[in-house]
């Protein structure tokens, strides 16, 4: 059960990295009035699935029986999944920059869900 613990705390370390680089690309691409670039939508789709497996790392370390000390750890990791696949579709219509620079905030939001849910463990 270590091992599981172990590779959910430094998942959650790596996604709270992960998503401020994405959050950075995103401001980044809107200062320069671009459009979300395929490859920064493959960023998010990877971030997003990465949040999932932590999820599926927190469930298994749950089930093993070494539940968080808070419960609002558990709120953070299901916000965590669904804050980027929500701001993705919320953002759909509008302007390509606007586009950019809304999902590079909620990558930014995202990585400090993260961060709370490091704190809550």
């Amino acid at each position: 059960m270590d091992v599981v613990l172990s590779l959910h705390g430094r998942a959650a370390t790596a996604l709270v990295l992960y998503y401020t680089a994405v959050g950075l690309w995103g401001l980044f691409l809107g200062i320069r009035n671009s459009g979300p670039s395929p490859g920064f939508r493959g960023a998010i789709a990877i971030a997003v699935i990465a949040s999932v497996v932590q999820g599926v790392l927190g469930f298994v370390v749950l089930i093993l029986g070494n539940p968080p000390r808070e419960a609002l750890h558990i709120l953070y990791g299901f916000a965590l999944a669904l804050a980027m696949p929500l701001a993705a579709s919320l953002v759909r219509d509008r302007a390509p920059r606007g586009q950019s620079v809304a999902l590079g905030f909620a990558a930014l939001f995202t990585a400090g869900l993260a961060i709370r849910g490091i704190i809550t463990a």
